[in-house]
């Protein structure tokens, strides 16, 4: 069909994701060492307009939500033109995104531990607790 994969945008909300954990200064592996897990809880994804095969697509990724327990990313995937794709990186939070959107969505998470209990990320891991307090309502 000349389109990308329905699935594949899912994929993309998670490479947002763990990106923007690695802007904070972590990544999944130490986030694991530290004993925490994050699985997705609920997923939500709404299509606008398909991406096609060699498209140039980004993915902007923020948290929306965070307490101890829970955290919530909201992403966009964007079609932009090859002078739009760095631009991107660097557009504060609030004003409008480049390019063209072509899907939006997030995932829910619950923080737990290596026994699948819930965990209070502000014990285990405090410094990224507190790297997360702006996103809090």
């Amino acid at each position: 069909m000349s389109v990308v994969f329905h699935g594949n945008y899912v994929t993309w909300f998670e490479i947002g994701r763990t990106e923007w954990i690695r802007s904070a200064g972590y990544d999944y592996k130490t986030i694991e060492e530290k004993g925490l897990l994050l699985p997705v809880v609920d997923l939500q994804c709404r299509y606008v307009s398909p991406a096609r095969y060699d498209d140039k697509v980004i993915v902007c990724t923020r948290v929306e939500d965070s307490t101890a327990l829970r955290v919530t990313f909201v992403s966009q995937v964007r079609r932009v033109a090859t002078d739009e794709l760095w631009r991107a990186a660097e557009v504060p939070y609030g004003e409008e995104l480049p390019g063209e959107l072509l899907a939006e969505g997030g995932t829910k998470h619950v923080w737990v531990g290596p026994d699948w209990q819930p965990i209070r990320v502000s014990k285990a891991l405090p410094e990224l607790y507190e790297w997360l307090a702006p996103t809090r309502k």
